[in-house]
């Protein structure tokens, strides 16, 4: 079968296709026929070698999928057995750049048959991530603030949806040329990332807002944290600082990120009524499937409700994988990015 194989930490050229076995199937695991499969900036730090938990190389990258069964466990996550042919999203570790894969029914979900194969590969990760962060963990309410970095993005679009869909008033940061298309999505106060988004927000909002999403790191986190107010909430789920626009892996650009993060002192948050919120996916499935379960059906309810719907920024074949990532390094895109299967 095809897969997309990282040959070696790098850029996006370090990409190979490759006729690999198939994989076999352990107990209580899935064998999927993957159509499509979302790109996220996860798989652009899997192959540059800085997302944790990343395989040595060779290996195939790949952390949500969309397809249909071809060989079933006995068993499911919601304790009806999965069934040949049947449509899923799933989220495998690693090995979703490929024409199959092997999943634990855990991490297999059901997709309801509104929704395509491309629009539900733009689901699971960002949708869940915004979700599972701003009113799981986060306890959003109607009315509340929220400042959405990458409010473009696959994260950030997928929040402004969902902030829109439950009466949040949202700000959000893009760059100059994506500003139009924030005002189009319904952000209430479009901070172009040439501004000081803490001036926009205070000047706004003097008291301070309920919440700031930021995957960036870094400086960005102090900032993010001066916007908030009492009972504010910091929600961290990405480290983009350390990587690039030319897509290298670089260990002095993460380290100069990671050393420029600020340390905040238990005593610190209780005297300011703040919270720092930490969200990882990858980690969360291992023992909190049934939530995620949860979360991912009420998303399904509202896309087929049309409160949300993936903005695909553009389909890459799978062979061109190195392509796709190049186009999100260029952080010209506006939405998901989503290879093409079959």
């Amino acid at each position: 079968m095809r897969t997309m194989v990282i040959a070696r930490y790098g850029p996006p050229d370090v990409f190979e296709v490759r006729d690999s076995p198939e994989p076999t199937p352990k107990p209580g695991e899935a064998l999927v026929r993957v159509h499509a499969v979302g790109v996220g900036f996860a798989d652009l730090m899997q192959r540059m070698g800085v997302y944790p938990g990343t395989p040595k190389p060779p290996f195939v990258p790949g952390l949500e999928v969309a397809g249909v069964v071809e060989r079933a466990p006995a068993s499911s996550l919601d304790g009806r057995p999965l069934q040949v042919g049947e449509r899923v999203v799933a989220l495998p570790k690693f090995c979703g750049y490929a024409e199959r894969v092997a999943v634990p029914a855990q991490r297999i979900f059901r997709l309801p048959a509104e929704i395509s194969f491309g629009d539900a590969a733009a689901i699971p990760l960002n949708y869940l991530t915004a979700y599972h962060t701003m009113f799981v963990i986060g306890n959003l309410q109607p009315g509340d603030r929220i400042l959405v970095h990458g409010a473009a993005g696959g994260v950030g679009g997928a929040a402004v949806q969902l902030a829109k869909a439950r009466d949040l008033r949202v700000f959000g940061t893009a760059g100059p040329t994506k500003q139009e298309f924030l005002r189009q999505t319904g952000v209430d106060h479009p901070i172009d990332t040439r501004e000081d988004f803490v001036e926009v927000i205070r000047r706004t909002a003097p008291e301070g807002i309920e919440m700031v999403m930021d995957p960036i790191g870094g400086k960005s986190f102090t900032k993010s944290y001066r916007c908030l107010g009492p009972m504010g909430r910091l929600a961290i789920y990405g480290f983009s600082a350390a990587a690039g626009p030319e897509g290298k892996r670089s260990l002095w650009r993460a380290g100069k990120a990671y050393f420029a993060t600020r340390r905040y002192h238990p005593l610190k948050l209780m005297a300011d009524n703040t919270a720092i919120i930490g969200v990882h996916l990858g980690h969360l499935g291992e023992t909190r499937g049934a939530i995620l379960a949860k979360e991912l059906d009420e998303l399904f309810r509202l896309y087929t409700a049309g409160k949300i719907k993936p903005v695909i920024a553009k389909t890459f074949p799978l062979e061109e994988a190195a392509a796709a990532h190049r186009y999100i390094h260029s952080r010209h895109n506006v939405g998901k990015v989503v290879l093409r299967v079959a």
